[in-house]
């Protein structure tokens, strides 16, 4: 199976309708990234994915995003964002301040110097048992590489697994999320790391593998 890749400016969504864009897409990938720039637009492909039943996998920032699209269009929290754009009054995705790396704490000033603060390496998480994440790896525990300075806010779990979007993996503490997945879509899943980081040509990331047989079910299916 060859896979063809459509490079798409996220940009573009922002004034424009996503819909000519990605109706003819079987998957969405959104990956990792920083800033502002052309956030909006991949909340918009998230959101598009979601609702048009279409396979989405976002990585890191892609993962944040689909977050944010799922607070403000299924949980009603209108003004949904993250604190990397700025200060917001619903920070569903905020600047980590402390996390375990094994036995140790790390932490960070929230007004602190960023150079060299990010989550960076390998940690562990627990994927809950019978998730559609758990069923990929074939495991409950897995350990994954991580670059990111900003995480999901735990505080919000609730509304949100309250309207069907599951926190499906977190650290080995419980107080960071580690992957999000809606049960009920054809494929839908949101990881804070980075697992590209671990997959080879011949060699694919069972979640690359698994994306990859999703959107080729989507395929048959339009």
């Amino acid at each position: 199976m060859r896979v063809k890749l459509d490079w798409i400016e996220s940009e573009v969504f922002e004034s424009e309708d996503p819909t000519p864009f990605l109706e003819h897409v079987h998957g969405i990938l959104v990956p990792g990234g920083f800033g502002h720039r052309g956030a909006e637009g991949k909340i918009r492909a998230a959101g598009f994915a979601r609702e048009r039943h279409v396979p989405y996998f976002g990585i890191c920032f892609g993962m944040q995003m689909a977050v944010i699209e799922a607070a403000r269009s299924l949980a009603g929290i209108e003004s949904a964002n993250s604190t990397e754009f700025g200060p917001c009054d619903q920070p569903v995705v905020g600047l980590m301040t402390e996390w375990m790396r094994g036995n140790e704490l790390e932490m960070r000033a929230a007004g602190g110097d960023l150079g060299g603060t990010m989550r960076l390496g390998a940690y562990k998480a627990k994927l809950a048992e019978g998730s559609r994440i758990a069923d990929i790896y074939g495991n409950t525990e897995i350990t994954e590489r991580h670059r990111h300075r900003y995480e999901v806010n735990m505080g919000y779990r609730d509304k949100l697994e309250a309207k069907g979007m599951i926190f499906a993996g977190v650290s080995p503490d419980g107080l960071l999320p580690e992957t999000v997945e809606f049960p009920e879509h054809p494929w839908f899943v949101g990881v804070q790391y980075h697992p590209e980081l671990k997959s080879r040509p011949f060699e694919p990331h069972p979640l690359f593998a698994s994306f990859i047989a999703a959107a080729i079910e989507q395929s048959r299916l339009v």
